[in-house]
């Protein structure tokens, strides 16, 4: 599954990727983000993440840009062993696409254009 950031440069988008346990047993995964921008990207809840029997949670992604390249990275959920049962890894594709460039600021200057 990919998950598209847009937004302006120097801003910060958040998205949410909702997990489910179907089963009956707690669920926990440690959440790592790993590739070329995964500098760009945080998770602000932290890194372990927990699902009760039979709900679902969220997991809120920021990216933050800096460049106009698109950023990628891999949002990895690998499960920790708790009561005996392990959940699957997941990975989620993080990539962001720049629509707007918003100036930090507008100088005014005048000049010759031309001088002997």
């Amino acid at each position: 599954k990919t998950i598209e950031f847009t937004g302006a440069l120097h801003t910060t988008v958040v998205k949410q990727v909702r997990l489910k346990n179907p089963s009956i047993k707690t669920l926990v995964y440690k959440a790592t983000l790993v590739g070329r921008d995964a500098d760009d990207f945080s998770l602000p809840k932290g890194n372990t993440v927990t699902i009760a029997p039979k709900r679902q949670t969220s997991v809120n992604v920021e990216f933050t840009s800096r460049f106009l390249r698109p950023a990628e990275a891999v949002l990895l959920l690998i499960s920790k062993r708790v009561g005996g049962i392990d959940g699957a890894t997941l990975t989620f594709s993080l990539k962001s696409e720049i629509k707007h460039i918003e100036p930090a600021a507008i100088l005014k200057c005048k000049s010759p254009c031309y001088e002997l």
